[in-house]
């Protein structure tokens, strides 16, 4: 997203009540793309990359598309859009094609219906218009802006025919048609007039008769495309200049263009689509697959979301690897592949490689890295890079991992992984207080600092499923599994029965328990079990894990009388991003964690013959149906937001991984102990 396309949101919605102004949202449409490219197709059908993340490269940032008769004259030349009808959202349907992750827009428009596919096949975007069906013989219309090298100045276009290059210095991007170009020309960039406005510029805007160059000058390429037998096709390629010459690269999206129709689209995607056979609501499971697909890079690592704030403005961006949420969403697929045979062994392979690639030599892990890359990435939680204090760290991205890879290694022996788990469990120890917590340090929402019941729940979780292995660091990761556990009774605050948000750092102004509810301490269920494995839970942890759960879901949960969503908010006092709303809002990676929670309780008390398993096994699926496919929290496009406003408007990341991971290893979890059914394991008297 360019500045001037942020300044021209920021005028449109800058006193809307759920918008966030500025920002590219991707709260409705779908996304295209695998290992690669990330390209939204938003309900309009506008195409956009949200790939750089993922691969390096900059690509779309703008477009627009609409068609026009292939006979009409304009009267006013080089106004490009003179007849053109603009595509748009209210006369448009989107849906995934059946049984593929083809894009499908059906527009209607005053010259007749036109559909419009897309699929993204690597670094190459294929778009395909049939408007065979129209009143009238029409031409595409496509205006498509780039930005190589993430530049809006100091670019420009060399044209070759039937394609366009647009190029900075090292990335290159690509543009072609399969029936040409009937008229051709760049964008002008605006004045600086225009930036400051109070209203919007339109797009594309006219050209400029006194600059003669800024038609090449441009990231821009608009342009009118014949249809042969009513379809055309454009084609889109990033690359670079290191990886391919112009001749290859020219050859590459000239064949995209010309090579793929309507059907062939749909064989591709349905060769990226994963198909889930024989498991509970598979719908979900495999929207899940996919979702994470999307996220991934070729290097295994993931994005939390596509990066819709990418100023900053109101986050600290969400298109980079965060070691929390993705060995989190490793250690759910692999547990969820170990029972459903979802046939994920790359995955699983790819993740613990990019693990031991990135870690660093004091065995943690950094804030953020680059998924193309593994390279360190912008952010503010590096404390262990630094000379500074370890509080500007967040510890439980480590013993998230260290969860994840002891599984790993559990399951296939790979002992590749045995260094860096060596490493990883000293790591830990080293921000292990004497009394058996982990350190002040940030915590999993990166918006506090103290001593965190989540963090220890990661420390838990970590430790005990090192010591369930046969390595040689059994041994010392039980002795620290062990002291966690007691230690973690330190959080009890019996005044309100749950496990508290944190002990406040010394600095703060306030000392003791924060005994505010927070569903990250829904963690603690899941650590419990992985604890089982090694040790014994007693029977008062038994029950203060049950009032636990208990609370936190009840007091967390809120269902707003303006709309059909409920769920449970992050924590208690959360103020972030509510614009004019005045309660907390509800976020899907807490209520899909509150459903992962209560099943992970059910099956704990169903191990031990407990009869109140089925009452957890009743919010667990309560919960998990808020987060469905036909859930009130989920988008038409299948995805789920990271947040929602109680008008029932979703916000923030759209997708968000970690909210599709936890629902894929509930549905596995709640199967495989049969928690679909209401029955409970203790037989009746």
């Amino acid at each position: 997203m360019q500045l001037r396309d942020a300044l021209k949101d920021y005028k449109r919605n800058r006193a809307h009540r759920t918008r966030f102004p500025g920002e590219r949202r991707t709260t409705a449409g779908r996304f295209s793309g695998r290992d690669g490219r990330l390209v939204h197709v938003d309900e309009s059908g506008q195409i956009r990359d949200f790939s750089y993340p993922l691969v390096g490269l900059t690509g779309i940032v703008r477009s627009r598309f609409g068609v026009r008769p292939c006979d009409e004259e304009n009267d006013n030349e080089g106004e490009i859009d003179g007849e053109t009808a603009w595509f748009e959202a209210s006369a448009a349907t989107q849906r995934y094609e059946t049984d593929t992750t083809l894009i499908v827009t059906e527009h209607e428009t005053p010259y007749g219906p036109v559909t419009q596919y897309d699929c993204t096949v690597g670094e190459t975007h294929v778009t395909h218009f049939d408007a065979s069906e129209a009143d009238e013989n029409l031409a595409v219309v496509a205006c498509i802006g780039f930005a190589p090298g993430g530049r809006d100045t100091q670019i420009a276009q060399l044209r070759h025919g039937d394609a366009v290059e647009v190029y900075h210095a090292e990335e290159t991007d690509y543009v072609a048609s399969a029936t040409g170009f009937e008229e051709l020309r760049g964008e002008a960039f605006g004045t600086f007039e225009s930036f400051v406005d109070d209203e919007p510029t339109t797009y594309p805007r006219p050209v400029t008769d006194d600059r003669y160059e800024e038609g090449h000058l441009s990231g821009d390429v608009v342009g009118v495309v014949p249809t042969t037998d009513g379809t055309a096709t454009v084609a889109t390629y990033l690359t670079s200049r290191s990886e391919h010459t112009r001749e290859d690269a020219l050859d590459v999206v000239r064949s995209a263009a010309a090579d793929y129709d309507a059907e062939k689209l749909a064989r591709v995607a349905a060769d990226t689509t994963n198909t889930v056979a024989d498991a509970p609501y598979g719908d979900a499971v495999a929207t899940d697959l996919h979702v994470l697909s999307l996220l991934s890079g070729r290097r295994g690592l993931r994005i939390a979301g596509p990066d819709f704030d990418p100023y900053y403005a109101y986050s600290g961006g969400y298109g980079y690897t965060w070691f929390r949420d993705d060995a989190e969403i490793s250690r759910f697929l692999f547990e969820s592949d170990r029972y459903l045979d979802l046939a994920l062994d790359d995955w699983h392979d790819r993740s613990a490689r990019a693990y031991r690639e990135t870690q660093l030599d004091d065995g943690s892990w950094p804030h953020r890295v680059w998924p193309f890359s593994g390279e360190l990435a912008p952010g503010w939680a590096n404390g262990r890079l630094e000379s500074g204090s370890d509080v500007d760290y967040q510890a439980d991205q480590t013993g998230s991992v260290v969860a994840y890879l002891a599984r790993y290694l559990n399951d296939t022996g790979d002992d590749r992984v045995i260094e860096t788990l060596e490493r990883a469990l000293a790591g830990l120890n080293d921000t292990l207080a004497s009394d058996g917590r982990p350190i002040t340090c940030q915590n999993a929402w990166e918006n506090m600092s103290g001593r965190f019941t989540h963090t220890a729940a990661t420390f838990l979780e970590g430790y005990a499923a090192l010591a369930a292995t046969d390595s040689d660091l059994a041994a010392e990761a039980k002795a620290r599994a062990d002291e966690v556990y007691e230690a973690i009774d330190d959080f009890w605050a019996p005044s309100r029965g749950i496990y508290a948000l944190r002990e406040y750092a010394d600095d703060h102004e306030e000392s003791g328990l924060d005994d505010r509810c927070d569903s990250a301490t829904l963690a603690l269920v899941d650590a419990h079990r992985t604890y089982a494995e090694v040790g014994e839970i007693d029977v008062e942890r038994i029950e203060r894990l049950v009032s636990h759960v208990e609370t936190v879901i009840d007091e967390l949960y809120h269902d707003p009388a303006e709309s059909s969503v409920e769920g449970l908010i992050r924590y208690e006092g959360d103020d972030w991003r509510m614009r004019e709303q005045d309660h907390e809002k509800i976020w899907t990676v807490s209520t899909a964690w509150g459903a992962h929670a209560a099943a992970s309780l059910s099956a704990l008390l169903a191990d031990s013959d407990d009869a109140r398993n089925e009452a957890f096994a009743e919010t667990a699926r309560d919960l998990l149906a808020l987060v469905l496919p036909d859930g009130p929290l989920t988008t038409e496009g299948g995805y789920l937001p990271e947040q929602v406003f109680d008008d029932g408007t979703p916000d923030s990341a759209t997708p968000l991984g970690w909210p599709h991971a936890l629902r894929l290893a509930t549905v596995a979890l709640m199967d495989e102990y049969g928690l679909f059914e209401e029955r409970s394991v203790v037989a009746d008297d």
